[in-house]
């Protein structure tokens, strides 16, 4: 099962893409307080969102991002049959990527 939710809208000619992505986006600052260790960073870098085979929005992120970010991006234009595609890798070499079909 994918970390990606995508959802989309069409209004007033444009697109809008939404989209959850579940995880932990550890900053390796904070520490387990049972054990009082620090925790390993772990998060994004690399946000990618293409249309049709396009890429529209390559995005570089860093450990200050919350966890299970929430991003909202408009297009111009767009149409109904539009593929989107959305994947991320992060800083331990873990990628996911999901695709879209706007209704």
């Amino acid at each position: 099962m994918s970390s990606i939710k995508i959802r989309s809208k069409r209004m007033d000619g444009k697109t809008q893409i939404r989209t959850l992505i579940t995880h932990p986006m550890e900053t390796g600052r904070n520490r387990d307080p049972e054990t009082n260790r620090p925790i390993p960073a772990h998060y994004i870098q690399e946000l990618t969102v293409s249309v049709n085979g396009r890429t529209v929005v390559s995005g570089a992120l860093g450990a200050s991002v919350s966890k299970d970010p929430y991003f909202a991006f408009m297009l111009k234009g767009g149409q109904a049959g539009d593929k989107i595609s959305i994947g991320w890798r992060d800083n331990l070499g873990n990628t996911d990527h999901e695709e879209h079909v706007v209704k």
